[in-house]
Order: structure tokens, then sequence, then C-alpha cells
């Protein structure tokens, strides 16, 4: 199967032949479904904190992460084609010879678009560039002539937002400027991420393309944000590592290969950024999408609500810090066994059936279990957007059930009662995130340890008009986090504002 060619790209890549087969055989048997317990509830996986218990956690923060190295985690490798779909397909229409007209008439996206374009944080910076060639943007959408504002939207020498990453497309727009949604990372990230030192760190995932022109408008505007907000950011990036890319392959599950007869290799996914949180070294980590912020009138949900599940990790640190400094010093009598269960059932999430009654054996568990990455995520209640679901999930493979979030992708809907629980969800995740991978004497989890390599999916793609099956490893926030400590906590609906298509961003909550 392999060829000498084939083992120096490899080398090249920093992948392994064994980590290639395993890859294949992937191919050939594919992922076992999860299997759903029950979805994940208020008062059963999912805590509801109390109108008065709120302000504690926060207190809590804000009087101890100072103690903490923080850091907030973006991941921001995609470029934004996906958010400009539709744009493309308006585009193709009117090249087609569609009437603008016929085009509002059929598709209310359109309408929507056209008729509130000036709404955008865009908007002036398409009007500048159109205008040096000449072309008045105002005349043109009075006139219905659509066709050169998608052009100069989408593309070179406008403000050719298709080449472009999310974290570089104007998403708010102020009283004499806009805001891309990176500069609402370091505006939203000087509010909750700065230590004692008035230091923010902040860690962007970039695609290698994308680096220069996210360095650029770094430089453009850091200075301003720190003047503004009276602190020193620290940012850094990171990319995918090539090790981390997945073979391609054919139907018949034969390595895919280019035209020279090279092997063709695709990112795995956003679970591959595994690798790139393990190569961090702080000890509170926020994760939050890049395109998941808001302009600065919604901001104090948003800050209130990170401090809250910032203050809820510390206080489970600092108790799980206790109980596994009483394990190693091995002086639990009974009482403290029981006590120590307790918080690892319903402090942790950790499945009661891992812990034998006596104390002896027992100790040996909560270590085991309990000395693992913790997570604690923000869910919100299900309105219908995209996004992870919590859930009970079991592991046939040892007799045990964990809280997970799950993706549809993940579960067997073909299988009558599995596909009742994902109905039965009332929770979705808004990749609100925020984590520790350090233990109680502050040495580093390895995290690659911590991931379920039989989770991931395969999906169905083309090149050059050639079909071929990709491979997704597992998700950073189900499968790759799928061996943490896990805790869900309700948060309301206001801090997850998703930006998946570019009319999201004439909702009320981006205007």
């Amino acid at each position: 199967m392999l060829n000498e060619q084939d083992v120096k790209q490899l080398q090249s890549k920093g992948i392994t032949k064994e980590a290639f087969l395993e890859q294949i055989n992937h191919f050939k048997k594919g992922f076992p479904s999860l299997k759903l317990v029950k979805p994940a509830t208020v008062g059963d996986g999912i805590r509801r904190i109390e109108e008065n218990a709120l302000d504690g956690y926060v207190d809590l923060f804000e009087k101890e992460s100072s103690n903490y190295k923080l850091l907030k985690f973006v991941p921001a490798s995609g470029a934004a084609s996906r958010m400009f779909k539709d744009v493309f397909a308006w585009r193709d229409l009117l090249i087609a010879g569609v009437d603008p007209k016929d085009l509002l008439q059929s598709k209310p996206e359109a309408r929507q678009f056209f008729e509130r374009i000036h709404k955008f944080a865009f908007w002036q910076d398409l009007q500048i560039v159109m205008d040096k060639d000449d072309l008045d943007a105002d005349h043109l959408l009075q006139s219905e002539n659509y066709l050169p504002l998608l052009e100069y939207l989408l593309f070179d020498p406008g403000l050719d937002y298709a080449a472009r990453p999310k974290a570089l497309i104007a998403f708010h727009k102020y009283n004499s400027s806009s805001r891309t949604s990176m500069e609402e990372h370091l505006a939203e990230g000087a509010e909750y991420g700065t230590d004692n030192k008035g230091n923010v760190k902040i860690h962007f995932t970039l695609s290698p393309e994308h680096i220069q022109a996210f360095k650029e408008k770094l430089e453009k505007v850091k200075d301003k944000y720190e003047h503004q907000f009276g602190v020193s950011y620290e940012i850094h990036w990171s990319v995918q590592k090539p090790a981390t890319d997945t073979i391609a392959v054919t139907p018949d599950n034969l390595p895919f290969r280019e035209e020279d007869g090279s092997l063709l290799f695709r990112p795995g996914g956003h679970g591959a950024l595994i690798e790139n949180l393990n190569d961090l070294d702080d000890d509170i980590i926020f994760i939050k999408n890049i395109d998941n912020v808001v302009p600065d009138r919604l901001k104090n949900n948003t800050v209130y609500y990170k401090k809250l599940l910032g203050g809820m990790l510390i206080g489970l640190k600092k108790e799980l810090s206790y109980w596994m400094d009483q394990l190693e010093k091995g002086t639990l009598n009974a009482d403290q066994y029981l006590q120590a269960v307790d918080f690892a059932v319903n402090g942790l999430n950790i499945d009661p059936g891992v812990f034998p009654e006596d104390n002896q054996h027992g100790s040996e568990a909560l270590q085991h279990y309990m000395d693992r990455p913790l997570r604690v995520c923000g869910m919100v209640q299900n309105q219908g957007e995209p996004g992870g679901g919590p859930f009970w999930v079991a592991d046939p493979r040892q007799g045990t059930r964990s809280l997970q979030i799950a993706e549809k992708s993940q579960i067997d809907t073909d299988d009558p009662k599995q596909a009742d629980l994902l109905k039965q969800s009332t929770h979705f995740n808004p990749v609100d995130i925020v984590c520790s991978f350090k233990n109680h004497k502050g040495k580093k989890y390895h995290l690659p340890d911590f991931v379920d390599t039989e989770t991931g999916f395969i999906s169905h793609k083309s090149k050059d008009g050639k079909e071929l099956k990709a491979l997704e490893r597992p998700g950073l926030w189900n499968g790759a986090m799928a061996n943490w400590n896990t805790v869900f906590v309700e948060v309301p609906l206001i801090t997850f504002n998703p930006v998946k298509t570019i009319n999201d961003l004439l909702r009320e909550e981006h205007q």
C-alpha cells in the first residue's frame, strides 16, 4: 500500500506508519456510535445556580483569579467561506441572468441582506473601496445593480471577504468605527482575563495562509485597545499541526492520490486542536469560538457568566486538591471516604458505580477517576441553534457512564431509542468552556492521553471531480475531552450569539 515516496511523505508530516494504518482501519470499520443513556437536564447533569448564589461564584473568581495564570483560547482557523455561502449563491444567480427583482422575490435572505446592507459593519469599508474605482455603492444599491456590490464584498480588489478568516471580518459598528471579531475578543478578554500585572493573554489558532493578515491587523489595533482598557496584551497563535492531518481515501478505502501520485492529507478537524491546547502552560483556560462575540453594550452578561464559570472551576479545583492530598496521605477514615465519594459523584459527575464500599479499594478508584483534566461548560437552553448537546453516555468498554457533549453525527439516529433521546435534549453547548489541565501539584496532564480515539466520523467529499472519503478526528469538546471530569452549568441564552451566516450579523444582538 505504501511505497518509498509515501514513507518519506509520512515522515515529513510527522505521521507514523502505525498511525496511517490505524486511520485506514477506521475507514474500513467506521466509528462506533455513542450510546446515549439520557439527555443531561437541569438537576440531572446540568446545574442551575440559584440567583442568590450567582454573585458568590463571581466574587470567588475576582478574589482568587490573580493566583492563577489565565488564558483565553480562541479557535479561529477557518476561512469565512461558509459564512458567505448564501452570498455566493446569489452572485451565481445574478451572473446567470436572474433579474434582481426575481432574486429578492425568491430568496427572502437576499431581500433582507440588500434592504439592510447599510446596517452591516462592513458597509462603510465597502463604500470606500468601491469609491476608489469610481463606483458609487449607494447608487448601485438603489438601481438594484447588486452584482458589483457582491463582487467587491467577496473578492480582491474589494474587501476580499471570501478569502479572509472570520477573525478579520467586520462584525460590529460603533459610532465612528467598526470592530472585527478578533477585536471583540481583545475587548472581551480584557474584562475577565487580566492578571494582577495588567496582562491579558489570548491564544488564537490560525490557518497558515491567514497569519500575515492577522499580524498586520493586530499591529494596527493592539495599542488602541491597550490604551482603552489599561492592559497589556500578550497575543499568541498557533496552527494545526501537520501530524494531526488525516489521510483521504477512495470509496474503496484505498489511499487517495494526487495527480503526481502523492498521498492526499486533509486537516483532521477542530479536534486536532487538543495538541495546540496541550502545548500551553496556563492554569485556567477560557475557550470560546471566534464568532461568538457581542458589541460592548451587551458584554456585561458575557463577562459576568465567564467569571461565574471561572469561579466554579476555582472552587472545584480547591476541593479537588484537598481530597487528592488526603488520598495521597492515605489517612481517609470511613466517613471521610464517603465525603470524598460524594464530591466525586455530585461535584464531578463521576459514575458512582466505580466506587466500592470499602475505602481501601475505593481510595484507589477515587485517585484514578479524580486525577484528570477538569472542565466547566456553559449550557444554554435549546432554541434550535446548531451545537453539540449534553448527554449521559454509556461506555460499554468500561461499563460506566459519563457526561459528554455529543454531536448529532456521533449518534445512530436510525435507532429509534437513540433518536428519541436526541430529541429529548433540552440544552446545547455554545462552546463556552473554562478548563484546567494541571493536577493538584501543578503538573500538566498530557491531554492526548484523555482522548477517546474511538470517536470521530467519516465524511464524503470530492477533489478534482473524484469522490473521496475524509476522516474527522474526535471533536475538541466531545471526543478529544471525553475522559475529562466534566461539569455542566446552565447559562442564559444571551451569552450565545454565533455568526454562522452573513445575515446573523443583522440580528439585534449584533447591531
